[in-house]
């Protein structure tokens, strides 16, 4: 056996030890030690392997660039960022562009061993489905839909960013060839189909989300199945061959989900984001009241969410979103806002500022201009201004880390502190972040069943952008902006209006390939000025670095190596 299969073994059976916990019904702890020969016996033994399985997905995020970083930087959305002083990684994501850091030739691994580390803890709840005690077929259906959809997930991140990766659907240890894309999205396909098949439409309702949140459900399958078939088509150009995926049946699946009853948009949609619908109202003398209208966890628009908890440490707990310090604002140190510390990578490309109409309320909601919300101007922040590279003047809010005020119990000083700080032991700004990730809402199933061609295309598209305009009036009502101006339902119009709704969650990039790389190229590539260091500077994206690799990233060096020359390096890295 050589290095490169005893590598992956060390992390496929890491995936045994169901310790490491999440927020809600991830909150399982292992009280025995378990091994592949006494598990798997009984629906217990199933849902605290189902759980690993959870876990494993939650932390791809742990360990490397992660997915959602990397969407937001290959877009046109975010710049690279970050500090002055600290490496070009972030730029050869951005710019596509090896020479930024011809050192950086590992930029993925942790998100690679990450995946395959998920990817086995799944194969190995479902190569032992037979031979565990179901009580019903029900719990059956349930638990395996969801190990099946958590494999189709990871592995629709990996083809998306790799295009050529070694397929398991077992639980192995092989020096395995890179497969066709076709065969992983084969096992994608199949594995949503099963679980929106075999997952009852009963099974975690949204009356008790503060139980179920997080769980992927029915409609979550039907969902992501409709995201895989259109960037599937998209990109490639074809029709899946799996029996029983055609775009009819895909946007029936939407439409099952639409007409459920389940789901709807929230009413205002800064209301989705924590960081856009929090205020602080006081004094740091007399201290500063929080005021929120987050519509908050698992709320009527989330389809599905990527669960997170401030337990997070730096003993091995990876249950913290530990991303989303790093697109903060960074080094920030201005007291009256309720926004946290951060590092300042992905920085805001301006030309999302200026695609918003006037009235849409989204473009607040989605972004911090620094300006207009006073803080460039705040002497509190000029370091942080003086150390981020590639400043344009606007950061991310929707995902975003937060800052609270409190007051000292012996002095009475009120003082600010990271929103992580006083939570719980070892809460740590930097890794202890633990806003969830939504990964599909209700907006996205509209405009998807739009795409598709459902006969309520124009209602559906309405629907979405009716509440992008509507606003408060002087009494507190909620009414729609005289700025309001429906737009037909056309395929430039509807992924216009994706940019819109769901800029800076991870789907910009995707859209843009699905639609051809030369037109991904068109879109992302051109010059920007921006300030490094409080000096000009300039970010220079050219189309050709994209072409060239097919929109496709690094293949992380190591593994490439340990495989003994079997895993290929994408074409242009």
């Amino acid at each position: 056996m050589n290095n490169y299969k005893i590598y992956i073994m060390a992390l496929g059976l890491a995936g045994m030890g169901l310790a490491s916990c999440t927020a809600d019904f991830l909150d399982v702890e292992s009280k025995v030690e378990s091994t592949t020969g006494n598990f798997y016996r009984t629906e217990s033994d199933a849902y605290r392997a189902l759980i690993g399985c959870y876990d494993g997905w939650q932390s791809t995020v742990s360990n490397g660039t992660s997915f959602y970083m990397a969407s937001e930087l290959m877009a046109d959305e975010c710049f690279g960022g970050a500090g002055v002083s600290d490496a070009r990684n972030y730029q050869i994501i951005d710019r596509f562009d090896q020479t930024q850091s011809p050192s950086d030739l590992n930029l993925f691994e942790g998100d690679w061993t990450g995946y395959y580390a998920a990817v086995y803890r799944c194969n190995e709840l479902i190569a032992h489905e037979e031979q565990i005690s179901w009580t019903s077929e029900e719990t059956r259906g349930t638990y395996m839909g969801e190990c099946r959809a958590l494999r189709a997930l990871c592995y629709f991140d990996m083809v998306r960013l790799w295009g050529n990766i070694p397929l398991f659907t077992e639980p192995v240890n092989e020096n395995r060839p890179q497969a066709e894309p076709d065969e992983v999205y084969n096992v994608i396909f199949s594995d949503l189909l099963y679980a929106a098949e075999n997952i009852p439409a009963s099974a975690y309702p949204k009356s008790d989300a503060a139980n179920n949140d997080g769980h992927i459900t029915q409609y979550a399958a039907k969902a992501l199945l409709a995201r895989v078939y259109l960037f599937y088509t998209g990109y490639y150009g074809k029709e899946p061959s799996v029996e029983g995926v055609t775009r009819a049946s895909v946007l029936q699946g939407l439409e099952d989900l639409i007409s459920s009853g389940e789901y709807a948009l929230v009413p205002q949609f800064k209301n989705l984001w924590v960081p856009a619908s929090t205020w602080w109202e006081g004094d740091a003398a007399s201290g500063y009241t929080q005021h929120s209208t987050y519509a908050g966890r698992g709320n009527e628009e989330t389809v599905l969410a990527q669960k997170f908890n401030y337990t997070s440490d730096y003993n091995g707990n990876n249950d913290g979103n530990r991303w989303l310090v790093n697109v903060g604002i960074r080094s920030i140190n201005v007291y009256w806002t309720p926004y946290g510390r951060g590092w300042g990578i992905c920085t805001v490309n301006p030309k999302m500022w200026t695609a918003y109409n006037t009235g849409d309320t989204r473009r607040e909601a989605s972004m911090v201009n620094l300006l207009s919300e006073g803080i460039a101007e705040d002497p509190n922040y000029e370091n942080g201004y003086n150390d981020q590279r590639e400043y344009t003047g606007y950061t991310i809010k929707k995902y975003t880390p937060m800052s609270k005020w409190e007051q000292n119990e012996s002095t009475g000083a009120w003082a600010l502190t990271d929103e992580t700080t006083g939570l719980g032991s070892g809460g740590d700004y930097m890794v202890s972040q633990y806003q969830d990730f939504v990964v599909m809402r209700y907006a996205d199933v509209l405009l998807m069943a739009a795409e598709l061609g459902s006969s309520n295309a124009q209602e559906y598209l309405n629907q979405v952008r009716q509440r992008a305009f509507t606003e408060e009036d002087e009494n507190g009502d909620l009414v729609l902006s005289t700025y309001y101006r429906q737009v037909s339902v056309t395929q430039e119009n509807i992924m216009n209006e994706r940019m819109l709704e769901f800029a800076f969650e991870g789907q910009r990039y995707w859209d843009l390939l699905r639609q051809g790389v030369d037109y991904a190229a068109s879109q992302i590539a051109g010059n920007t000025s921006v300030v490094s260091g409080g000096n000009p500077d300039n970010v220079s994206v050219t189309a050709s670095n994209i072409t060239s690799k097919q929109g496709l990233m690094q293949i992380p060096n190591n593994q490439i190596t340990l495989s003994n020359g079997v895993l290929k390096q994408n074409a242009g890295w």
